[in-house]
């Protein structure tokens, strides 16, 4: 599972040399060879196959792969010369991320690498070209990309807008296959089974593990993971069932001309009505310098803190005291905040105290602080959800076409020669 992860983020996979390699695209003053594109045809049919889904003809997929080698290339190209690079230490923890997101080590995910036969130089490699692709996109288009108040007032008013606002399920599924030939003693086995492992999954039982073991669908190996979906998207066979059941709910069998099913709704996002609870608080910040230590950081808000409790003001302490400048001028006064818009040891803080009660001093990436809450409320927070979900959709679309234009101007000032005889 891990191998075919990586196969996917990478699409690098080490073969054997090839006495018969030879040049299949010039790509300005650069190369494309017979062997490079072979091994990317292979990841993706590979990778298709990992997904349950259809491959498409050889000569249009080697193709398709050819022509984003060359655009990769091209790309590349451009980033050296406009000076982008990535060193050492970003690449190291970039992989170190990967590893940490298989859950393993450093050392394991090299190890699992080579054991699967990927080459682990040219692992590095392909991610740090991955990296320099992602900031010469975000340089040359993303960070050009704007939305404006007016786009989006625009995007509500359309009736055709209001699908994104859809309950999103996560559903996860496990497949208990039978041919449309099984006799009633095969049914009467696979039912069996399935309301085995079903019991196993109500007793909590682990359903990515199982269904990675024993489902015939196409995304065993994921887990059973059917991601995320709109009710409208979800297949009629499963729909009749989703009403009644909440997160975490194992459905019971279901029964189709393909078999027996499972599902799962391992999470659920709501895009109707959002309240939350806001927090209206203030703090003083002492930030750690060269001049400042931590403990003497922590020990000027431990005495401040002793002053407010015995009646000094909060507000007059902050605007003496604090480093924040911004909210020194209004007494310490960060306003009303949502869950996630504050760093996590702050919010954290916050959690923990009761109106007008002043926290501990406790350190975040700014400093160290004293916070005390002046007020919490529900707040309807509908309307900013759908105004940063519509940006999110039109930014992307914007993103989409300016992406693809920039790659056909990229390829229209190239040199380019295909030397591939079946393309």
């Amino acid at each position: 599972m891990l191998g075919l992860i990586i196969l996917f983020l990478t699409q690098s996979f080490s073969l054997a040399y090839s006495p018969l390699d030879r040049i299949v695209a010039v790509v300005n003053e650069d190369v494309i060879m017979k062997s490079e594109l072979e091994n990317k045809v292979y990841t993706i049919n590979e990778k298709m196959k990992e997904q349950g889904a259809n491959t498409p003809p050889e000569s249009i997929l080697k193709r398709q792969v050819l022509n984003n080698l060359i655009q990769n290339r091209i790309q590349l190209q451009l980033a050296t010369r406009i000076g982008i690079k990535v060193n050492d230490e970003n690449l190291n923890r970039t992989i170190s991320n990967i590893a940490a997101e298989s859950q393993v080590t450093l050392e394991q995910f090299r190890e699992i690498l080579e054991k699967d036969g990927y080459n682990y130089e040219q692992f590095r490699e392909d991610i740090r070209n991955e990296i320099t692709l992602t900031q010469l996109r975000k340089r040359q288009v993303t960070n050009r990309i704007i939305v404006s108040e007016k786009e989006i007032d625009n995007f509500l008013t359309n009736n055709n807008s209001q699908s994104i606002f859809q309950t999103e399920m996560r559903l996860s599924h496990i497949l208990f296959s039978l041919s449309e030939t099984a006799t009633e003693d095969q049914i009467t086995q696979t039912e069996q089974m399935a309301s085995k492992v079903r019991d196993e999954l109500l007793t909590g039982a682990d359903f990515a593990k199982i269904a990675s073991t024993v489902s015939d669908g196409g995304n065993a190996k994921a887990g059973g993971d059917l991601g995320w979906r709109k009710i409208d998207d979800i297949p009629t066979l499963f729909t009749d069932y989703i009403p009644d059941m909440k997160v975490g709910d194992i459905s019971e069998l279901i029964r189709s001309p393909s078999g027996f099913h499972i599902i799962k709704i391992s999470d659920m996002k709501d895009m109707g009505e959002s309240i939350v609870e806001q927090t209206h608080a203030r703090h003083i910040l002492v930030k750690v310098n060269e001049l400042r230590t931590d403990k003497q950081a922590n020990e000027k808000l431990i005495q401040l803190k002793l002053r407010i409790d015995n009646g000094d003001d909060f507000g007059l302490l902050a605007k003496g005291n604090s480093d924040d400048a911004m909210s020194a001028i209004d007494n310490g006064d960060i306003g009303w905040s949502i869950p996630g818009r504050l760093v996590p040891e702050f919010q954290r803080a916050l959690d923990g105290l009761e109106i007008n009660e002043t926290s501990e001093p406790f350190k975040s990436r700014f400093g160290w602080h004293i916070a005390q809450v002046l007020g919490r409320r529900n707040h309807d927070n509908t309307e900013s959800i759908k105004r940063a979900r519509a940006r999110k959709v039109i930014g992307d679309r914007k993103l989409n076409e300016a992406l693809q234009n920039w790659k056909r101007e990229l390829l229209d000032e190239a040199y380019v020669e295909y030397r591939l005889d079946d393309i």
